[in-house]
């Protein structure tokens, strides 16, 4: 008998977490590591979301049990907020408060998965997603894209992937980990086609507010109204606000699927922190200044970090158009003879760069694309000046 079940025993570490405990290791040790590894904000929480929180601690109210799926309030405001956003029309019976966003897609997938469910997910996939699929009894179904397609899927592509078994599409605009971003036509197209098939669509909208130049973030249930019923919303707090460390996050689906999602939650976690969800409230019902003054700080990141990364041979690196990370292609320094090393894949040479250059990036391997690195602008313009600088330095030296 196994001392832990196959279902945990199958699950891999969260591979961005795994390198951003390494890098922090390495600096608590002493060595100047920079890290490009976590997708967390390098500002701090605004301000009075902190106060708002502080006030929360001292009233004896948010000391206790409150609803598991969230406190009234919080709903009511985050219902408000995603129709100001993006359009969409919900009632607050249909918002679910969740630790995280990583908490709302497992409860998504598990409340809507069976065993032998299909799940269509497109890669390069956020590390999380076929982990919580398969966690929940689905089987993920991956549908490759590159940087030429820049990292958007097909319609077409989709279609070959449907079979009978498919229950569900994961679709992710701005995406994590390549910061791509789909058309308002696009998103339309594939949501209808979504309606046409009777498939679920569980579209994870975190990255709402960081589209950069002209592209433009489109919500699917607003585009497509039909999908409504058969749609799942995940959003947070985290990357919008700098509240990562927060633990918000929420789902927001028909009232019979957040319902028995809401159940679920009431055994495994409960409520979430009040102070986080007093915390949340006010971040949701206040305005988008500081996040306005954040996504100018990464817009001028993002075309730094390209230009750096283009400029080192056999790399290439598209412009990414949402989130906060680039997604270059590193399949031209594979087999290189790099400090008397050949490395002779993405987590080979990702392992060298730390080591050699004290950078920490992580390999594509994480998100189901071999031969490519990311890299999370989410950090200083000093750490990416010299950051870039030894990965450079590292990987045009001549011998």
């Amino acid at each position: 008998m196994n001392r832990i079940s196959r279902r945990i025993g199958s699950i891999t570490e969260s591979a961005t977490l795994a390198v951003d405990a390494k890098a922090k290791a390495l600096k608590a040790a002493g060595r100047p590591v920079i890290g490009f590894g976590a997708g967390e904000p390098d500002f701090p929480t605004p301000e009075y979301i902190v106060e708002a929180a502080v006030a929360a601690c001292r009233d004896p109210r948010w000391h206790r049990y409150t609803p598991a799926a969230g406190l009234p309030e919080l709903r009511e405001a985050i219902a408000a907020k995603t129709l100001r956003d993006s359009g969409y029309s919900v009632g607050a019976s249909q918002v679910l408060v969740t630790n995280g966003g990583k908490q709302a897609l497992y409860n998504a997938f598990a409340t809507l998965l069976d065993p032998g469910d299909e799940a269509i997910l497109p890669s390069p996939y956020w590390t999380t997603y076929p982990e919580a699929i398969a966690l929940a009894g689905g089987t993920p179904v991956i549908v490759e894209t590159t940087e030429a397609t820049g990292y958007r899927a097909s319609v077409e592509q989709l279609e070959a992937a449907r079979t009978d078994r498919t229950k569900l599409l994961v679709f992710v605009s701005p995406s994590n980990p390549t910061g791509a971003v789909y058309s308002p036509e696009e998103v339309e197209a594939i949501g209808r086609w979504a309606a046409e098939h009777g498939i679920w669509v569980v579209t994870d909208e975190i990255y709402e507010h960081l589209v950069y130049g002209d592209a433009a973030f489109a919500s699917m249930p607003v585009l497509v109204p039909e999908i409504a019923d058969t749609c799942v919303v995940v959003n947070g707090v985290a990357k919008t606000y700098a509240m990562t460390g927060w633990r918000v996050g929420w789902m927001i689906g028909p009232d019979d699927v957040i319902k028995a999602a809401g159940n679920l939650q009431s055994h495994a976690t409960s409520n979430v922190a009040n102070v986080s969800q007093v915390a949340a409230l006010a971040a949701v019902s206040g305005d988008l200044a500081a996040v306005e003054e954040m996504k100018v700080a990464f817009d001028r990141r993002r075309r730094r970090i390209v230009d750096l990364l283009s400029a080192i041979p056999g790399v290439e690196c598209p412009t990414p158009e949402g989130a906060f990370y680039v997604y270059p292609s590193v399949k031209g320094l594979l087999g290189r003879d790099i400090r008397g090393r050949r490395p002779e894949s993405s987590a080979d040479l990702a392992g060298l760069i730390l080591e050699e250059a004290e950078v920490a990036v992580v390999p594509g391997e994480a998100f189901g694309t071999p031969g490519y690195l990311r890299l999370s602008y989410a950090t200083s313009d000093a750490d990416i000046e010299e950051g870039l600088a030894r990965m450079t330095a590292l990987l045009t030296e001549t011998r």
